[in-house]
């Protein structure tokens, strides 16, 4: 009988409104700061969108990387590469079979600058002037394949789109890599880039953003009786990934064990979660019963909460549904309130949080709730961080994205 084999975490990267690396990000988050902030731009006034903030990079890539490489990468690129890099250089790897190798860098919408600057050239400047490196910027699969070609990830390279649930859809295929046996390792995360005037009108039009131009810090309001819709970020996480086996040989430094996951769709609404959240609640009791981890061993949860009227409660209620009573113990945090909704790359960074959670036994704070909804049926942790028990312990990380992908990841104490 085949053993499947455990997979560790061993390495950590990113680049977030918070912070340019993973360090400043948590220390930030742990701080209870929001990276929202007002837009320097007349986007508002010139094209009449009603949303003049975002949660912004924190670090810019010409900061980070060489005009060359910045020439020819989507900013969506530029993001992966930046956390990737962290990443691999956290993990300390210096000896890999590079055939073992894998890399799964998801977008949930892919490199929209790149295309939408084409256009305009086209338009324009002609047919003439559109640079000849276009499709190899725009395409989704351009920040795996550029963390690939960087590493020399040979044991595949893919780019799961599953809209807000990508990055978290990618972790969760960068495990499976290493279950089935394809790799020994694999770096996986997720990216995104849309603050652009065009996302920001269409996300407008849906009426899914909040509209506090007044107060960009205080406007992502997760669970609050007065959320009135999300804050748009960008930014990038990535995790190194490796079989326990292949981690121990090398004495590598372990944050936790991504221990479960729970994959699956409402196939209910393009846009709209599943009022009952039945799809959430098979998530979470798959990424269960996938970990071995009962209910009562959870003492965490990352929430996906993105600070939408419906969304939030659902959610919750879909949390309640599946720990039942043990629910009363679980630190639930709801970090879009700091960071803004990092769309493809927001399932990384919170699986990032996550496993920093569980590794120094610390639960991130939920800013700008003054007056919890009534009907939130769970501990929230406001305000400042909570400690967490000692002990073997885990914690769950939800991720949804529009389309009805929900994805569950279960992560454990080293």
């Amino acid at each position: 009988m085949t053993t499947v084999p455990d997979v560790v975490v061993t390495g950590l990267g990113a680049t977030t409104p918070l912070g340019g690396d993973v360090a400043s990000t948590w220390q930030a988050a742990l701080a209870g700061q929001s990276g929202a902030r007002t837009l320097e731009n007349d986007w508002a006034e010139k094209y009449g969108i009603p949303v003049s903030f975002a949660a912004t990079i924190k670090v810019a890539p010409e900061e980070v990387l060489a005009r060359p490489e910045l020439k020819r990468m989507d900013p969506s690129t530029q993001y992966a590469i930046i956390a990737a890099r962290e990443a691999w250089a956290d993990a300390g790897i210096t000896d890999v079979d590079h055939d073992r190798l894998g890399s799964v860098v998801s977008s949930g919408i892919g490199g929209i600058w790149t295309t939408l600057d084409a256009w305009d050239t086209l338009r324009e400047k002609g047919a003439r002037r559109v640079l000849p490196m276009t499709v190899p910027m725009l395409m989704p699969n351009s920040p795996t394949a550029f963390v690939s070609l960087e590493l020399g990830a040979r044991a595949g390279a893919h780019a799961l789109v599953s809209a807000c649930a990508s990055g978290a859809e990618a972790i969760a295929y960068g495990v499976e890599m290493i279950r089935s046996g394809r790799a020994d390792v694999v770096v996986a995360g997720g990216t995104e880039a849309t603050i652009h005037p065009m996302p920001i009108s269409a996300f407008a039009a849906s009426r899914t953003l909040s509209l506090r131009n007044d107060d960009p810090a205080g406007a992502s309001r997760p669970y609050d009786v007065a959320r009135d819709g999300f804050v748009i970020g960008e930014g990038a996480a990535v995790v190194v990934l490796e079989s326990a086996e292949h981690a121990a040989a090398r004495g590598a430094r372990v944050y936790g064990r991504i221990a479960g996951l729970g994959l699956t769709a409402d196939g209910y609404h393009i846009t709209s979660p599943e009022p009952s959240g039945a799809g959430q609640i098979r998530a979470m009791k798959a990424a269960l019963e996938d970990s071995g981890v009962a209910p009562a061993d959870v003492v965490h949860v990352n929430a996906h909460a993105t600070s939408t009227v419906v969304g939030d409660l659902i959610e919750a209620r879909s949390v309640r549904g599946v720990l039942g009573g043990d629910a009363d113990h679980v630190a639930l945090s709801a970090t879009k309130s700091m960071t803004g909704h990092l769309l493809g790359g927001a399932g990384a960074l919170e699986t990032v949080f996550t496993l920093l959670a569980v590794h120094e036994r610390t639960a991130p704070p939920t800013i700008n709730v003054s007056d919890p909804d009534p009907e939130l049926v769970l501990d929230l942790v406001r305000d400042t961080p909570r400690e967490l028990p000692k002990g073997d312990v885990a914690a769950i990380n939800n991720s949804f994205g529009f389309g009805g992908h929900n994805v569950a990841l279960v992560v454990t104490s080293a």
